[in-house]
């Protein structure tokens, strides 16, 4: 592990609480509110009571502490060239993170020492000037709440011209390509990042509209664990929210919700586990399987 449990939420929830301590400026109520913005649903119920009982020893029943310095967390070395390696990603680099106090820190690896065997290689231009700008501008239509001018080239090379509310950006790691989920007053759109060919943030803040309705599935697999393939599951669908319920001596119910868009990309990762996965449910997901497979027979896959 390159970090230690120091970096954990709770750490980070005491030590919150701590620096408002040694200010004199530490309230019950303050305390409560940093307690529910720092830390997990339960911390709630569990944090407050220890630190006024005294079973943490680290406040004084007046909400001062002991402590003469605010504590600090300083990142080792090791931390700071692990992230220094993580901000050299131009996926990272495209959302404007600072990287202050690591400038004369060197990563601790390369981009180039992954090999990504089940990426497609069209992804997008990072790196491009006009992406970039591109990304910047939806970037500050979501956070400011305003509408999007976007012209942009469809699926099949049609040209199309948008006045549209931006929602989110999703990733697709398989494509390596961003997607902005958009609405206009009729529709939701998908808009591949890398097809717009130009947009612009129009002037004024609006009311926020309808969010696009979520277009959610769900998938029941049953796992068969051999050759590792219960942890190989749970890393590939770990983007996924799931249910796992264990059948047999080596066996599995799994199932996952996702949102449609994101289907074909499942499609795939379902059937790189070949006999140990098998698709119980819904007929739909089935059916594209079986059409996967005659295609893929049909052209002399193997």
């Amino acid at each position: 592990m390159l970090f230690h449990e120091i970096y954990g939420s709770y750490f980070n929830v005491a030590a919150a609480v701590l620096r408002e301590a040694c200010a004199n400026t530490l309230t019950g109520e303050r305390l409560n509110e940093i307690i529910r913005e720092r830390g997990f649903g339960e911390s709630a119920l569990v944090v407050p009571d220890a630190l006024r009982r005294g079973d943490w020893p680290l406040l004084t029943p007046g909400m001062k502490t002991p402590l003469v310095h605010p504590p600090a967390m300083p990142l080792t070395l090791l931390q700071k060239r692990w992230m220094k390696a993580l901000l050299s990603d131009p996926r990272i680099k495209l959302f404007r993170v600072s990287r202050d106090g690591l400038d004369d820190v060197e990563p601790l690896y390369a981009r180039n020492v992954f090999h990504y065997f089940d990426r497609y290689n069209d992804g997008d231009p990072f790196e491009d000037e006009k992406y970039i700008s591109h990304f910047h501008c939806v970037l500050t239509a979501i956070k400011e709440k305003r509408l999007l001018g976007i012209s942009f080239t469809g699926r099949h090379g049609t040209q199309n011209r948008r006045v549209c509310f931006p929602w989110y950006l999703e990733y697709s790691s398989k494509d390596d390509k961003f997607r902005l989920i958009a609405t206009d007053s009729l529709e939701t759109w998908t808009i591949n990042m890398g097809r717009i060919d130009s947009i612009t943030v129009l002037n004024h803040p609006v009311r926020e509209p309808v969010p696009p309705a979520v277009r959610k599935r769900s998938l029941v697999l049953e796992l068969i664990d051999e050759r590792n393939a219960l942890d190989r599951a749970m890393l590939s669908f770990s983007h996924l929210e799931k249910e796992a319920v264990r059948t047999g001596q080596n066996s599995y119910r799994i199932t996952l919700f996702y949102d449609m868009d994101g289907e074909t990309e499942l499609l795939i990762r379902v059937l790189s586990f070949g006999p140990m996965l098998r698709v119980v449910s819904p007929d739909s997901f089935i059916s594209l399987i079986r059409e996967r497979l005659e295609k893929q027979k049909g052209c002399g896959l193997k």
